[in-house]
């Protein structure tokens, strides 16, 4: 996958003709600075030029293009008064071009563009852009008309592999950047790693603004299927230490960062990679010569976050627009012109809600009849069922709606494996309790249903472990609740979710009964772990049904990413929920329901 360096070079000094400014957003800072001086008795200087940038910037996006929520079937609403949607983002826009005058914006975003809705699963998979006479992806639609600037790849481009992701690409008007994105083989950058603009006005040199694109390392691990052997995924920070001193020699006279990475400094994958998933403030710290970072990655709200680089004592500004089009970052960086060249002066950061405005009407226009498709499509109908399933309480309860996971996984591989060296083996599964609000209405049941309760697009695989590994497994699992003594309030609010352990990172595993003594420390909480009546034997071999983000070490999950897979698929987890579900035509626990796992206090149920 080299590099289209005729497309990366055009688009990179494109810029080069610049736009011609009149100066006259700076004029009265410039008019300011002898006034003062001369209010405070001192003698005023000769006034130097001065040039007001604002870059902003998107994040996360997710494949939100309207307000509108396609699991619910109505309007996005949450209880914060969130709105979400680059129809939304496209008036905060305009609105800050006509402000600042568009000769001085730019608009960048820091990745996670096309997975994550029904919209973008549906361009990818049923009417799928790689096509022959494919449609144009409705991101690539919606941002060409926004005027993005440039675009920092997110993990999450390289789930529907790197044909998909080309064409998004050929799509787009602007350019992907991924400096730590490189050929397997040469090493060198599959993807141009940054942008350079140039911004012209009368009488100075020009303003040349470069953005350095950077994505995750853990596509490595995330994506493994697509990419080994293909691409690397190098740190942020050494690519960062390489490529910034070339935007510095190259005449940059502003760096900015976009960065499809958190601020913690920590890593959802343990050791498995010697690099930090969430570096942008580590990038911050240790790499001179950058005045500005979008992060990505965490879907946070960070309107303003100052770090002071260790090596030249200058402070760098980060923001993070939270995710889903619910925020605009604003960087305003204002600069000098002082000994023949520009330099910052500046910088701070702010952020923008886009439930403050109404949606752009030229991008409902133009992606109304995709939106119509797809909102046809998730309400499709595929069978019945007998009563109401909910995730409500699927976090610290065996729910049976995370059984029917658990279930179409389990028959999936079964019948994968049959004929095999290993069809005798007993199967069992893992499911996590994505959502706190998946329903599965009792009567008709839609795709919209399903899709809901699976917001993933993983694939499914088959692993094989021990009944050692398998304990070891289910520890771990176990950490996701707060150590609660026996007697204490349990406050469900407060039970889960330990150490900032996300839900997703929380397995239910089939086939096995065992309970969660959260009254116990971590590594000791597993009691009474059964297989078929009898104690679970350590060296009895299972085949464990994963889905391809926990195989691939998502979680850090102990043993499966080095277990010998046994068999995988391309089909989304999704899909084959539907598919079981459209079979038998009736979805009726007493088919897929099961007692499992349970909470216990020193071996007293908690629930």
């Amino acid at each position: 996958m080299p590099l289209n360096r005729r497309k990366f070079l055009t688009k990179s000094a494109a810029t080069g003709a610049g736009v011609a400014l009149t100066g006259a957003v700076a004029a009265p800072a410039a008019e300011a600075a002898p006034a003062a001086a001369a209010a405070a008795g001192q003698k005023a200087e000769k006034p130097g030029k001065r040039y007001s940038l604002t870059v902003m910037g998107t994040t996360d996006l997710h494949g939100h293009v309207f307000n509108w929520d396609y699991f619910k079937d109505g309007e996005y609403s949450d209880a914060a008064g969130n709105v979400q949607g680059l129809a939304r983002v496209s008036t905060l826009v305009d609105q800050v071009r006509k402000e600042k005058g568009r000769e001085h914006t730019m608009l960048l975003d820091a990745g996670d563009t096309i997975q994550g809705t029904p919209l973008t699963y549906y361009y990818a998979k049923v009417d799928p852009i790689t096509a022959k006479r494919g449609p144009v992806h409705p991101m690539a639609k919606a941002m060409n008309a926004i005027g993005y600037d440039a675009v920092a790849l997110g993990n999450h481009e390289f789930n529907y592999g790197i044909e998909t992701l080309r064409k998004f690409e050929e799509q787009c008007d602007f350019p992907l950047l991924g400096a730590n994105a490189v050929d397997h083989k040469t090493q060198k950058p599959a993807f141009p790693p940054y942008f350079i603009k140039k911004f012209h006005q009368p009488g100075a040199a020009p303003v040349t603004v470069a953005v350095l694109g950077l994505t995750n390392p853990g596509i490595a691990i995330w994506d493994k299927a697509y990419v080994q052997g293909k691409l690397d995924f190098p740190g942020l920070e050494e690519q960062a230490a390489k490529w910034v001193p070339k935007l510095r020699s190259m005449g940059a006279d502003v760096v900015i960062v976009s960065a499809h990475s958190g601020t913690s400094g920590t890593s959802s994958y343990g050791d498995q990679l010697p690099y930090v998933e969430d570096a942008a403030a580590n990038i911050a710290r240790q790499v001179p010569g950058i005045d500005a970072i979008l992060v990505g990655h965490a879907h946070k709200e960070i309107a303003e976050l100052k770090v002071v680089n260790e090596k030249s004592g200058r402070t760098v500004v980060l923001s993070e627009p939270l995710c889903y089009a619910e925020r605009l970052s604003l960087f305003d960086i204002e600069l000098v012109f002082a000994k023949g060249k520009w330099e910052v002066e500046s910088v701070s950061a702010s952020l923008r809600n886009t439930n403050t405005v109404a949606d752009d009407p030229k991008i409902t226009r133009l992606l109304k009849d995709e939106h119509a498709k797809v909102v046809k499509y998730v309400n499709q109908v595929v069978g019945r069922a007998t009563q109401t399933l909910t995730t409500v309480d699927a976090r610290y309860k065996d729910a049976p709606i995370i059984d029917l996971i658990n279930k179409v996984q389990e028959d999936v591989v079964k019948a994968a494996l049959a004929g095999t060296q290993y069809a005798a083996l007993p199967v069992v599964s893992q499911a996590s309790p994505f959502s706190r609000t998946s329903e599965i209405p009792a009567g008709n049941v839609t795709i919209r249903d399903l899709s809901s309760l699976y917001v993933y697009d993983n694939t499914l695989v088959a692993k094989l472990m021990t009944g050692a590994q398998l304990r070891a497994y289910l520890e771990y699992s176990a950490e996701y609740f707060v150590q609660t003594a026996a007697g204490a309030p349990v406050d469900v609010d407060k039970l889960t979710n330990a150490g900032g352990r996300p839900d997703y990172n929380y397995d239910y595993v089939s086939g096995l009964q065992y309970d969660i003594d959260i009254a116990q420390p971590t590594g000791s909480r597993i009691k009474n772990l059964t297989f078929g009546g009898a104690p679970l034997d350590g060296a009895q071999e299972f085949v464990m049904a994963v889905n391809n983000y926990r195989a691939n070490g998502g979680g850090a999950f102990p043993y499966v990413a080095s277990a010998k897979e046994l068999w995988a698929e391309s089909t989304e987890i999704r899909t084959r929920i539907a598919e079981w579900v459209t079979a038998k035509g009736e979805l009726d626990p007493k088919d897929f329901a099961s007692l499992d796992w349970k909470l216990t206090r020193n071996g007293t149920p908690v629930f």
